[in-house]
């Protein structure tokens, strides 16, 4: 395990694996966790690979997640290969993984002073003066559109206070009869109007937070202006200093884990977070629950991120693979179509293997996805003489 300097000043974890002397490497990286002892690890090098598995500054911190750093993250850690003189680099992005990688290629395409100077919370990104070395290939293991998008389809518009977590509108309630849940699993059942209803409210909830965002940062920055032209108010110098922390109710009630017509695929009813989403939206697990005013909107808004698949996918023209779950219970197969349109290389290629977002088997005696990902991975990478 290393620890590497970024250009920014962080310190950030990585680790490279290796058997014999590979030519080539394979990356892998999540903005939220750390990669360390991912599955893939074993195969990708038995193929001939070495492997690297970068940390982000952010791991097992979803309040400080900011994208824009991930990605100085990515670029430390590929700019280390690349001096360490591997000849080609893949990336491969599982789930979360895939928006930093597809943001990382996006910026490394362009010349310095092309890419993006301001992130979404008006920080300064240091992209036009750290090295991004472009990488060779591209991996999308069960892939979402971003975090912001991600989160975007599974929170709940129904929240009509969002000081009071327990606030429901009736009307946009996913958990209301009338709006046509069943408590048996994956059995409720939507019409087009209320699905609709639903997806607009919950564009407009990311809307109402964004704003509160904005707001909090612009106060915090205007106390700072005032501090720094001399002002001694007390008030007005714990303001600058202050992050104040946003609490994101319920944001685990996407409609397709409660009712599988929708989009159907192999998923279990339930999602990632459990096998009852009324229990998972309302209790304390969920995507984006605590925030930063930047890393809301940096990484959990679907609105405002820079970070969303749709964004950046189409500047990925590297040799593409994507490998989808057909029982992943975070994106499902139609908006996998969409995400595989998206890619912006001639050479890309679907694929499809049984197991649920983390590859684990339907049944217990059934084949691992995790090894038909892995051996779907090692033969793409053999036919574009990776290994």
């Amino acid at each position: 395990m290393l620890t590497l300097r970024t250009a920014d000043g962080a310190a950030v974890l990585g680790t490279l694996y290796t058997l014999g002397r590979p030519r080539n490497v394979a990356c892998l990286m999540h903005p939220r966790e750390y990669f360390g002892a991912h599955y893939l690890v074993p195969s990708l090098l038995e193929s001939g690979m070495a492997v690297w598995t970068q940390g982000a500054r952010s791991v097992g911190n979803d309040l400080r997640l900011e994208h824009e750093q991930a990605v100085i993250d990515a670029a430390t850690g590929i700019q280390f290969l690349r001096e360490r003189e591997f000849e080609k680099i893949v990336l491969i992005g599982n789930s979360g993984g895939s928006g930093v990688y597809s943001y990382y290629i996006q910026q490394s395409v362009l010349e310095p002073d092309q890419r993006l100077a301001k992130s979404p919370v008006g920080k300064t990104t240091r992209f036009e003066s750290i090295s991004m070395p472009q990488v060779d290939g591209m991996v999308y293991l069960a892939p979402h559109p971003g975090q912001g998008r991600l989160l975007m389809g599974c929170i709940d518009p129904s929240v009509s206070n969002e000081n009071d977590a327990l606030s429901v509108d009736p009307q946009l309630d996913p958990f209301n009869p009338d709006n046509g849940y069943v408590a048996e699993p994956g059995q409720s059942r939507y019409s087009t109007d209320f699905i609709q209803r639903y997806r607009d409210a919950q564009r407009l909830r990311v809307e109402r937070i964004d704003a509160v965002a904005h707001g909090l940062i612009a106060r915090r920055q205007a106390a700072r202006r005032q501090v720094k032209e001399g002002a001694i108010d007390r008030g007005l110098r714990l303001q600058a200093a202050h992050t104040p922390i946003i609490t994101v109710w319920r944001t685990d009630a996407d409609l397709r884990c409660l009712d599988l017509s929708l989009d159907p695929s192999d998923r279990s009813p339930g999602s990632i977070w459990g096998n009852d989403p009324l229990v998972s939206n309302y209790g304390a697990v969920g995507f984006g629950r605590l925030c930063s005013p930047e890393s809301w909107l940096s990484s959990w808004s679907g609105v405002s991120s820079q970070a969303a698949l749709e964004k950046t996918a189409p500047a990925v023209r590297v040799p593409t693979l994507l490998v989808e779950y057909t029982g992943d219970q975070t994106t499902f197969p139609l908006q996998i179509e969409e995400i595989f349109s998206w890619i912006g290389a001639s050479d890309k290629q679907h694929v499809r293997v049984p197991g649920d977002h983390h590859g684990r088997p339907f049944a217990g005696n059934e084949l691992s996805g995790r090894i038909a990902a892995a051996g779907q991975i090692t033969d793409w990478l053999a036919s574009r003489s990776f290994v």
